[in-house]
């Protein structure tokens, strides 16, 4: 029982990781957060796209993490 809780925790810690980096991506991409300054991802859309992917792929990870408890 020890073994799902401390995954679910690790999936959880991911998950949330995951959407903060996705968001992060995003708003780089749409050009609304410049940091860093010499960032590749400034102002470039496909960023956009992989973000929220990103984002949406550590919301599934938490969701499920909540489901195997």
């Amino acid at each position: 029982m020890k073994k799902k809780a401390a995954m679910a925790t690790i999936l959880r810690i991911t998950g949330v990781a995951a959407f903060f980096m996705g968001l992060l991506w995003m708003l780089q991409g749409l050009g609304l957060v410049h940091w860093p300054e010499s960032s590749f991802m400034l102002d470039q859309r496909p960023w956009v796209w992989r973000g929220l992917g990103l984002a949406l792929l550590g919301i599934v990870a938490v969701w499920r993490a909540g489901r195997k408890r």
